[in-house]
């Protein structure tokens, strides 16, 4: 079976998601597979790669960012060339995108895939749109009846209307400090600590460069703790993770440059505290109608008060990421579950066409 392994991408998570191909494709069963590597530029340019059939073709991470040809690049080893969409209809084959944040983990990239009738890894459109946008799986979660910190959505139309209004709502229903988030990006991109009035706006202003709406949340003296999650109807977990921090904020340096951020795994978290998050993972999951894989993420306070977080329906798979490091600790070894997520994407592919015969 070929495998296109769709990486790169127009976000402000390019760089992770390279990282977290290069991950991938060294972890494949090539005894079963071969890789057909689509690297998708920051400007939407589909360049196809050499094709991988053995561990030993494997690029370099350097090599997967992949140029068109000209007399500049003409003997380069990253040299590739254009792809057509209409090239991933090759019978026996699933696509497998490993693209984080808008254009790839927001339903996009999964409606084009629906569009044109191939299976593909990971969550539907519509788990993958919610998922992706904090500010709508927030009122999912509420209407599951799990518990989350204060919030506020705010419009940028709003906020370019009435500064001042906004600023006193969130001060009427929160208090400092406060987090500001946009609705639609992962791994702590335009993501603001808030202690006071003047950080407030200015995270504002920040979080508007990167999403049109955006979230306010309430900061509270919590423990950071994740969980993975693995299937279509029937739903695993694993085991609890932990970020240890040195220092208040884990951002997007912290996460991929500096690793100021300590996992633990699995983490210290009392037992049937530990049963209560991974069941509220569980419904977070179901709420959006996941399928495939999520990594849920929690908040809990030294009172053993429990506070979703958010859901992410395409979690980094660098070799310091959380998600594959949690299934590790499980018993579920890096390639074993790139396996898994395949059989789980064909599996869901082949119900929904029985579904459409039926409908005809």
């Amino acid at each position: 079976m070929k495998i296109f392994l769709l990486y790169g991408g127009k976000s402000e998570e390019h760089d992770i998601a390279i990282l977290s191909a290069h991950s991938i494709i060294q972890n494949i069963y090539y005894e079963f597979y071969e890789v057909q590597p689509v690297f998708i530029t920051r400007e939407g340019d589909w360049i196809k790669g050499r094709l991988i059939t053995q561990e030993e073709e494997i690029p370099e991470v350097e090599d997967m960012t992949l140029v068109l040809p000209d007399d500049d690049h003409a003997e380069s080893a990253n040299v590739g060339i254009a792809m057509s969409i209409d090239e991933l209809k090759e019978e026996d084959s699933i696509a497998f995108p490993v693209l984080h944040g808008p254009n790839g983990e927001d339903g996009t990239i999964q409606g084009l895939f629906e569009t044109i009738g191939i299976p593909y890894v990971g969550c539907g459109v519509l788990a993958s749109s919610t998922g992706m946008d904090k500010s709508i799986s927030k009122v999912l979660f509420q209407e599951a009846g799990i518990p989350q910190v204060s919030y506020e959505k705010v419009w940028k139309r709003q906020w370019e209307s009435d500064e001042q209004e906004v600023i006193l709502r969130c001060e009427a229903s929160m208090t400092y400090p406060m987090f500001v988030k946009p609705s639609n990006l992962g791994s702590s991109v335009g993501i603001s600590q808030c202690d006071d009035r003047e950080s407030l706006k200015a995270g504002i202003q920040e979080a508007f460069r990167f999403d049109r709406t955006i979230v306010v949340e309430q900061g509270i003296e919590a423990k950071e703790v994740e969980v993975a999650l693995l299937g279509n109807d029937d739903i695993h977990t694993s085991v609890l993770g932990e970020l240890v921090k040195r220092k208040g904020f884990y951002d997007y340096e912290s996460k991929y440059l500096d690793n100021t951020v300590e996992m633990k795994i699995p983490s210290n978290i009392d037992e049937e505290v530990s049963r209560t998050v991974r069941d509220y993972a569980s419904r977070a999951f179901a709420s959006i109608e996941g399928s495939g894989l999520a990594r849920a993420d929690f908040f809990v306070t030294e009172n053993d008060e429990i506070y979703i977080n958010e859901v992410n329906t395409f979690p980094g798979f660098t070799q310091f990421s959380m998600y594959p490091s949690l299934w590790e600790a499980t018993g579920l070894s890096y390639s074993d579950l790139i396996e898994e997520l395949i059989q789980l994407g064909l599996q869901r592919f082949n119900e929904r066409q029985g579904y459409f015969s039926e409908g005809r």
